[in-house]
């Protein structure tokens, strides 16, 4: 039995990966200084929450396989040395899951915003269409709670593409691991400033990912973000290039309505953002085999993905909504929807 160790297990895609891992019949152990939930009730349902909170040394040896290095941990940690000491194979989790799905397709959602969202609404039209896929993103989906998703029989695997750095060892970004025969981007608005001092060697994250993505893929990008559209137009990668734009649609009583060849469509969902998250979203659902009108039917049931502006209660004559938005640019998107939408409310 394959032996799998976890330094920082209880990250959100590093818990979910140890879960995962389990399920599919690995030998799984992890370390941490600090779990919560729903990491620390998800690890103690699998029965792989750690004995003891810390670091231990004296966990590793060589009968372990590969460690799997999360970003929560220092370069100095002590498992990490140890691990460097015994000269065991050490990997990020993208690195991880790229060598897990070598043998599937691959589709990327990156994007400086709307990842989640996007992953969440292509992985809701697949399951309303029966449609069976792997899949990785950063929010759990609604209705199973799951971020991970890895089999062995699905052909096709989804990820969020995250353009933040693999590990505390490996300072290139997570998306450049994949190698994706589709991707998309959904824009770039500076992010990340902390490990991408200027603008420039955040464009250049972004950059590298096209070229990664597989000779004869596709790329499917937001043509109305200028930095993104200039950047895709001044490539050279020998890949196809789909353009999308925001989708003709109009707001009545507090209801967005998708204009469509079947007629308008309410959706549960508002704002430009998520509009242009939709129409990226339809060209990725028809790749990987959903046709037009098997999308329009799905998407009136999208409620969104959670914590992104999220409805939680609606009175009489107050709506409450929570939105998980850590950049400025999220903000003002989100901010601009609610006053679009609801224009006799005070926000």
């Amino acid at each position: 039995m394959k032996r799998l160790h976890f330094i920082a297990v209880g990250g959100i895609t590093m818990h979910s990966l140890a879960i995962a891992m389990h399920r599919l019949g690995y030998y799984v152990t992890g370390s941490d200084d600090a779990i919560y939930d729903p990491s620390k009730r998800n690890l103690e349902a699998a029965g792989l929450y750690p004995d003891n909170i810390g670091w231990f040394p004296e966990k590793i040896n060589e009968e372990i396989e590969v460690i799997i290095l999360g970003m929560h941990a220092k370069n100095d940690n002590p498992e990490l040395l140890k691990a460097e000491e015994l000269g065991l194979k050490i990997q990020s989790y993208p690195e991880f899951i790229a060598e897990l799905s070598k043998e599937k397709s691959r589709v990327v959602v990156a994007g400086s915003h709307g990842k989640t969202t996007i992953t969440s609404m292509i992985l809701h039209v697949l399951q309303y269409n029966n449609i069976q896929t792997d899949f990785m993103l950063g929010a759990p989906l609604k209705k199973t709670n799951e971020t991970l998703c890895i089999s062995d029989e699905n052909d096709f695997i989804i990820l969020e593409g995250d353009e933040y750095l693999s590990s505390p060892i490996d300072l290139r970004s997570k998306f450049l691991w994949y190698r994706p025969e589709i991707a998309l981007i959904s824009g770039i608005a500076w992010d990340h400033v902390n490990v991408f001092p200027t603008f420039e060697t955040y464009i250049q994250q972004f950059e590298s990912f096209i070229y990664s993505i597989q000779a004869g893929g596709v790329l499917i990008y937001n043509q109305e973000d200028k930095v993104l559209n200039k950047l895709v137009e001044e490539n050279s990668h020998s890949i196809k290039k789909i353009p999308y734009q925001t989708p003709e649609h109009f707001i009545e009583n507090g209801i967005t309505y998708l204009k469509t060849i079947e007629g308008n469509l309410p959706l549960l969902i508002f704002g430009m953002h998520n509009l242009l998250n939709l129409a990226g979203a339809q060209w990725v659902s028809q790749l990987m085999g959903v046709d037009t009108s098997d999308f329009y039917e799905a998407m009136p049931s999208f409620s969104g993905a959670s914590k992104r502006l999220e409805q939680l209660v609606k009175g009489h004559t107050s709506i409450l909504f929570k939105d998980f938005a850590h950049a400025p640019s999220k903000v003002k998107a989100t901010a601009e929807a609610l006053k679009k939408q609801f224009l006799n409310h005070k926000i």
